[in-house]
């Protein structure tokens, strides 16, 4: 594959081994992220999408590897949490840098969150690499894992192959400039997801009180 002069900067550390294994590289380290080990699965399914806006790679078959393998590995991630319980990863998660503290904290965060949680999983770092070992450490229903995580993958890697395939090498730029906004869209994102959460329980509680009301009184007998 030719040299990688079209990758942004911040994607300079996976060209070495795209360039040489292409496909196959994106495959492996997109199974090994999916199931626990902080590899760059995002960045290197980034950087293919890049090659393919260069014409080095087809985006079709970037988009089917990407999907395909980080599903199979979050399988993988639920099956080690299942199999193995918590006890097994505390115990040989250290070689693959899940530590209980990690675990914990994502696990805490699953729990509060239920199935759905699984879906946005793949866009947070942290969970995007631990959601499959949590699901099978909690016991999911294999189905119930399997359709989340596979509408999950679907939407994060839809997402990144677009906006990466079509930026192309102007992504780094788009990002340095985005980055100085950082936190202020961090705030108006979470102000408008509190807006929302507390307007939806207010319906919820009025909805509730209305069907209290109307609700038939029942006489007692004589």
């Amino acid at each position: 594959m030719p040299p990688s002069a079209e990758l942004p900067g911040f994607l300079h550390s996976v060209a070495p081994i795209l360039d040489r294994w292409g496909y196959l590289a994106l495959a492996a380290v997109m199974v090994v992220e999916s199931f626990g080990v902080p590899a760059p699965g995002q960045t290197i399914m980034v950087a293919a999408s890049i090659y393919s806006s260069t014409g080095r790679m087809n985006i079709y078959v970037v988009a089917l590897v990407s999907f395909v393998t980080a599903v199979v590995g979050d399988n993988i991630g639920y099956w080690i949490g299942l199999r193995g319980g918590r006890k097994a990863v505390h115990r040989w998660g250290k070689y693959i840098f899940i530590t209980p503290e990690r675990l914990e904290k994502a696990e805490k965060f699953f729990a509060r969150r239920g199935n759905r949680i699984i879906v946005v999983a793949r866009f947070i770092d942290g969970l995007r690499q631990l959601n499959g070992v949590i699901a099978g450490i909690t016991k999911m229903p294999w189905k119930t894992f399997t359709l989340y995580n596979a509408i999950g993958a679907a939407l994060w890697v839809g997402w990144w192959t677009t906006v990466s395939y079509f930026l192309g090498a102007n992504l780094g730029t788009i990002f340095e400039h985005v980055h100085k906004y950082k936190w202020p869209a961090i705030a108006v994102i979470v102000l408008a997801v509190g807006t929302y959460v507390t307007l939806h329980v207010r319906h919820i509680r009025r909805r509730r009180a209305r069907a209290a009301a109307s609700a038939p009184v029942e006489e007692n007998p004589a």
